[in-house]
């Protein structure tokens, strides 16, 4: 009996999408599936970590540059704070970028989410580090 996938299943089928991908030949369909499945063990890891471990740095999983831009984004200030958020708090404001609402009832974040999040922290990261330079 078929019952519902796994987190890994779910996130290569959901987020990364893999079904979608119509490549013509299996070496293809393998070195996309490495890729995704780098990207799905670093989604899970961050996404568990910040469940189980939640007072935890976040730089952990975070360069000094994502989280700092990551924080000036999200609170609307150019200084970020003088040391790293908690990992909890990281994740959900990772979640929020991904749309996340985080109202009463919400609970804990996804998976989807948080890669959704995580797709668009490079480029905040980018433009951040480009506005510092202006400094």
């Amino acid at each position: 009996m078929a019952g519902r996938p796994g987190p890994w299943s779910f996130v290569l089928k959901s987020g990364c999408k893999v079904e979608e991908l119509q490549l013509a030949d299996a070496a293809r369909i393998q070195r996309a599936l490495a890729v995704f499945s780098i990207a799905a063990w670093r989604l899970l890891a961050l996404t568990y970590a910040a469940r189980e471990h939640p007072d935890e740095p976040c730089s952990r999983f975070l360069t000094a540059e994502q989280w700092q831009a990551l924080a000036c984004f999200v609170s609307k200030k150019p200084d970020p704070p003088t040391s790293p958020p908690s990992l909890h708090t990281a994740v959900r404001w990772i979640a929020q970028l991904g749309g996340f609402l985080g109202r009463k009832r919400d609970g804990e974040p996804g998976v989807l989410v948080i890669w959704r999040g995580l797709r668009r922290l490079p480029d905040i990261t980018d433009m951040w580090r480009i506005m510092r330079r202006r400094n």
